[in-house]
């Protein structure tokens, strides 16, 4: 699977902070996590379109 963070975005929004290498890992799996408990939200609704809502 690709990654669906963008690593620079990211670090501009924690520009105050230091980023560990492995956090843009985890980050990107959370993300992944997030987005198919979406679709299946939006499938138990018979949606093919995933909404805000499903978040």
């Amino acid at each position: 699977m690709s990654d669906l963070i963008v690593k620079a975005a990211v670090k501009d929004a924690l520009s105050d902070h230091n980023v560990s290498a492995d956090f843009y890992d985890a980050l990107d799996e959370e993300v992944a996590e997030l987005l198919d408990d979406a679709a299946e939200r939006a499938e138990a609704n018979d949606r093919k379109t995933v909404q805000p809502r499903d978040l």
